[in-house]
């Protein structure tokens, strides 16, 4: 069987740091995601929410000292970015945090129905060349499987700074029977909702517009 488009970059860059090697070696094993079917609810926890392309971790690690009452899972394939998480996750004392170090969808596909409460992707690779867009995470069958895994009310917060990026998303999103978008007004898709936690990379604003937050309901 053929395997999916790759929808991500690189998966290494620098040499990762001597501590954040040594947490690789100890912690990871002990937070990892296991393969294979993945039931994330069995810990009992009162939320599941699941971050695809966490970058180096800040996102998800302030998101899950908010809410110790809640499960944070966490996927990403860039091995420097999954050793920053680490470091994140240690400096802070986290037990809520699980992560699976690859591609997102493998993750999704694990997951039972309805098992998420919230499912958040923030600025994924762009691929801005039109003849790359066919890379982009966000697209029909993505879209499916967000449903799949939502629990009905659940959210999907996407966020990108390419404009014809944030387009896609919207047309993909907003065709879909099972999703409604929750804005009311342009400040809904202008400003970052209030429970964002901003990272660096956010700030770089490497993309062609400011930010645009798109936010769905599972209906």
């Amino acid at each position: 069987m053929s395997r999916p488009i790759r929808t991500f970059g690189r998966v290494k860059a620098r040499p990762v740091k001597p501590a954040q090697a040594a947490l690789l070696d100890d912690l990871l094993p002990r937070i990892a995601i296991p393969a294979g079917p993945y039931d994330p609810t069995t810990e009992g926890r009162a939320e599941v929410w699941l971050e695809i392309g966490f970058g180096g971790g800040e996102h998800l690690a302030a998101q899950a000292a908010r809410r110790p009452d809640a499960l944070f899972l966490g996927a990403e394939p860039f091995v420097n970015g999954v050793a920053s998480a680490l470091r994140h996750i240690h400096e802070q004392g986290l037990d809520n945090v699980r992560l699976w170090p690859g591609d997102g969808r493998e993750l999704m596909a694990a997951l039972p129905a309805a098992s998420l409460s919230r499912l958040i992707v923030l600025f994924p690779d762009p691929w801005p060349k039109i003849r790359h867009h066919k890379r982009r995470l966000v697209g029909p069958a993505f879209a499916d499987e967000a449903a799949r895994v939502l629990a009905p009310g659940g959210r999907l917060r996407f966020a990108t700074d390419w404009a014809d990026y944030a387009d896609q998303a919207l047309d993909v999103l907003a065709r879909h029977a099972d999703f409604a978008w929750a804005a009311e007004r342009a400040d809904d898709w202008r400003v970052a909702p209030g429970d964002h936690v901003t990272t660096r990379y956010e700030l770089k604003r490497l993309g062609d517009c400011a930010p645009i937050w798109l936010e769905f309901a599972r209906v």
